[in-house]
Formats: structure tokens, C-alpha cells, sequence
């Protein structure tokens, strides 16, 4: 297992109706955080909305780690203050500050169709070997 294979996890949003999200958590970003969602995953919960931001309660009391108070589109984040998993979609800031935790790398566009109380769910996404993976044997 390559060392990014250990720092970087995909994970699939699945949007009732709407369709799929793919993104990825990178562990140095906040690693506890990561590290805990990670654990608890699949999770879901129903979408509430903020400006170009959804988020929604996850299953984890946390404090900040690493937290900024300014992002870039397609930022996925945890929100202390609402025990919430947040990705930002457009040029929406947060409310206060989060923890970066990693990017939505496919399908961006998919979270601009959300309405207040759509289901979202989050589950790992197997590692994709890549051609530089097999061609060094791993």
C-alpha cells in the first residue's frame, strides 16, 4: 500500500434523486477528523443549505482542528458548531470556522440541485490501483 493510499480516502455523496458526488479526504488536513469520519462511514443525513453550501449532522462531537474560516469551491468540511459535514459548491464561505478535510474531485455541479431535506448518504469508495501502482508491483 502506497503512502497515499493511507492519506487520501474517496468517499461517494449519494444525492436522493439528484445523483452522485466523489471526493476525497486527505488525513493531513485534520487527521482526528478524518480519521473518525472515516470510521463511521457510511453515514447519512437530510441536507439543510447555507448561502453555496450544504452540510448536514454527522454522527461526531468534535472540536476544530486546523480550522479556517475561509474555503475554495468544492471544499468538503466539518463544522464543529453543527456537528456537520459541509461541502461548499460555490463562492460560499462557512458561518464559522471548519476543518478542511478534502475536495470534491468529480460531480461537483450535483450539489447545486439540492433542496432543504434531501437525503444525502457518504460511503467509501474503494482505492483505484492506478498504471504507476502496477507498474511498481503494488
Amino acid at each position: 500500500m502506497s503512502e497515499d493510499d493511507i492519506s487520501r480516502v474517496r468517499v461517494k455523496f449519494i444525492l436522493e434523486k439528484l445523483g452522485e458526488a466523489e471526493g476525497e479526504l486527505v488525513r493531513f488536513k485534520a487527521p482526528r477528523t478524518v480519521d473518525m469520519i472515516v470510521h463511521k462511514l457510511p453515514i447519512a443525513g437530510r441536507i439543510a443549505l447555507y448561502k453555496e453550501e450544504i452540510y448536514f449532522e454527522i454522527p461526531i462531537k468534535m472540536g476544530e482542528e486546523k480550522a479556517k474560516t475561509t474555503v475554495e469551491t468544492g471544499t468538503i468540511a466539518f463544522w464543529p458548531m453543527s456537528s456537520a459535514l459541509c461541502v461548499f459548491y460555490g463562492k460560499s464561505q462557512p458561518y464559522s470556522p471548519v476543518s478542511i478535510l478534502g475536495k470534491i474531485t468529480k460531480n461537483l455541479d450535483v450539489f447545486k440541485e439540492a433542496k432543504s431535506g434531501t437525503t444525502i448518504k457518504v460511503e467509501l469508495l474503494p482505492n483505484v490501483k492506478t498504471e504507476d501502482n502496477i507498474l511498481e508491483g503494488q
